[in-house]
């Protein structure tokens, strides 16, 4: 799938996507947002994907939402309705990477400011570049993160973090942003090692590494008791897996020889 403002490709299980508005730093404007949200729901639909690695294309991963171009934009007209699920269209296109089957590793290079900011938690893990900046810059606009920016660095980010972060719009660079847990890691080529971690992922038996995702996901949003009954459901189904039977014969295979 190739578009004018997203590139997705898929080779042996693992899919990028790239945002591709290089000239503005990949400032979303509403074709992008459209793009991303069809390139999510056009993921969602793949039996045999393994693994997502999300970046952008040039200078920078996202500069944010292109609110000069956004105004007026039927997209920002109405944005209580829930168009997908839970969310709204904008909110979506963070929140759909959170609730793809599958892991997502964000890339992230040059900057990740508001709305980018959003998209980069909306992965299961995020690597930065060493000169990386991010930013949870609304407030500059007199707005508030509303591309579900609360919800997903709700268990990222420490409380008090979280609120000073948003409450002043401050840039954090990637050391920073490993302390308080906007980055899972900090590499010299993110994307590259996202790459790493994407194949290593892929090379895991597919109904298990689905199976964790959905248990860290209703982890977030359950109580203890719902999350311990999960676990067991999961376990239960997972134990008469074809993968997990196969995985005890190599096992046992192993020992044999020695």
């Amino acid at each position: 799938m190739t578009d004018d403002r997203v590139t997705l490709t898929v080779n042996e299980g693992i899919a990028e996507v790239r945002m591709n508005r290089p000239d503005k730093l990949n400032a979303l404007d509403a074709a992008q947002f459209v793009a991303l949200a069809e390139a999510i729901d056009a993921l969602s639909g793949m039996p045999d994907l393994r693994c997502v690695v999300l970046s952008g294309e040039g200078r920078a991963f996202c500069v944010g939402a292109d609110l000069q171009s956004l105004a007026g934009s039927p997209l920002v007209a109405d944005l209580v309705t829930r168009t997908h699920g839970a969310a709204n269209l904008l909110q979506h296109v963070a929140w759909g990477w959170r609730t793809l089957p599958v892991p997502v590793i964000a890339a992230v290079h040059g900057y990740a400011f508001g709305a980018g900011c959003q998209i980069m938690l909306g992965a299961d893990l995020r690597i930065l570049a060493p000169d990386a900046e991010v930013a949870l810059m609304e407030i500059r606009w007199g707005l508030v993160p509303d591309m579900a920016g609360f919800a997903l660095a709700r268990g990222l980010v420490r409380d008090d973090h979280l609120r000073e972060l948003v409450y002043t719009g401050r840039r954090v660079g990637a050391e920073e942003a490993l302390r308080v847990g906007l980055a899972s890691h900090v590499a010299a080529d993110p994307q590259a090692r996202a790459l790493e971690l994407a194949r290593a992922i892929a090379a895991g038996p597919p109904a298990a590494v689905r199976a964790a995702k959905q248990l860290c996901n209703v982890s977030w949003e359950t109580s203890d008791a719902a999350l311990l009954l999960a676990e067991a459901e999961t376990q239960t189904r997972l134990l008469r897996s074809p993968d997990h039977h196969a995985a005890l014969r190599a096992a046992a295979a192993r020992s044999a020889s020695g």
